[in-house]
């Protein structure tokens, strides 16, 4: 699967915060936080009531965004060549994920906005975002607000809201992902790769299919989703590592963590999708690779690559789990 490293001037800047507060703090602080995340208790945001709740919050969850999203937005660049976004609105942005991946994405990016409803979010966000190189990340504008459909739609050439989906009540959904997209040249939503997680994106892509939104990622095609409700889920993953704080924080030896996650991004730039996406991690034998493919004519699963097809059998050899692939 893809790894995903923090930039450096990120890594940094958060190692600096957190290295402000006693470890054992942040340590039962991210345990709380990890057990809610793992039980699926989203029913209401994270409790940060305190400088150390936040910056705690921001090193259990943080690099996970970050190179959740930066997956999503690397296949969205892959599959729009042309789109070059100059604007970015971030709903629910937290501590700026999504804006540090975006601009890690597409130097384009002029301007950023996170708009975040906890306080104490927006402060570490933009103290650590006065740390980045990248001049969209450090000159983004912080906002205090929630995510409210009554209000203007948020405007922008892109429109991204991450693990947010599943702490919204689910009959006000439908509204939020209309009102995401009304003005947005491009909006892509990430959730857990949960089948929780990929019910909510699957009924996202429903309403985006509905407004006649082009689906540009991860889907090779606009019809309906082939995948049967409740038998199985489509998600994906992303390897991120791990500095020595982090593995402190969260008791935890290994050096790296694979992040899960579902996804759907759609666009009005043109688009050239891939004809097929591998969608779970390619099952590699001596002389043959199974790959279970999502084509443009459906599922493909434990489609053979063998020997005999010469490149493509060597192509296989080096896919990955999430990778775009060309049918035969």
């Amino acid at each position: 699967m893809p790894v995903a490293h923090l930039p450096d001037d990120l890594r940094t800047a958060l190692d600096d915060e957190l290295g402000r507060f006693p470890e054992t703090r942040l340590t039962q602080t991210v345990d709380r936080l990890s057990k809610r995340y793992r039980q699926g208790d989203s029913a209401t945001a994270p409790i940060l009531a305190s400088e150390p709740d936040v910056a705690a919050y921001a090193g259990y969850r943080m690099p996970a965004t970050y190179a959740a999203v930066a997956a999503a937005l690397a296949e969205v660049a892959a599959a729009a060549p042309t789109f070059a976004p100059r604007t970015q609105i971030d709903l629910g942005g937290g501590t700026g994920a999504a804006v540090w991946a975006a601009a890690g994405t597409w130097p384009s990016l002029e301007k950023c906005t996170v708009v975040e409803q906890v306080a104490g979010a927006l402060t570490l966000g933009r103290k650590l975002a006065a740390k980045a190189d990248e001049p969209a990340v450090r000159s983004a504008t912080w906002q205090r607000g929630s995510i409210d459909p009554a209000g203007a739609a948020p405007r922008a050439d892109l429109v991204t809201l991450s693990y947010v989906l599943g702490e919204l009540p689910e009959r006000g959904r439908t509204e939020v992902v209309r009102w995401l997209a009304a003005e947005a040249g491009t909006v892509v939503l990430v959730e857990p790769g949960t089948p929780a997680g990929f019910a909510r994106i699957r009924a996202a892509r429903d309403i985006l299919r509905e407004l006649d939104r082009p689906i540009v990622a991860p889907c090779p095609h606009d019809g309906a989703c082939p995948i049967s409700p409740g038998e199985d889920w489509c998600h994906f993953a992303a390897r991120l590592p791990r500095s020595s704080l982090h593995r402190r924080i969260k008791s935890s030896t290994l050096g790296f963590e694979d992040e899960k996650f579902a996804y759907v991004a759609a666009t009005t730039a043109p688009i050239d999708r891939p004809e097929a996406r591998i969608i779970r991690h390619p099952r590699k034998h001596k002389g043959f690779v199974h790959l279970d493919l999502c084509t443009t004519d459906g599922l493909a699963p434990a489609t053979v690559v063998s020997k005999r097809h010469g490149p493509r059998y060597r192509a296989a050899r080096s896919a990955e789990w999430g990778d775009a692939w060309t049918a035969e």
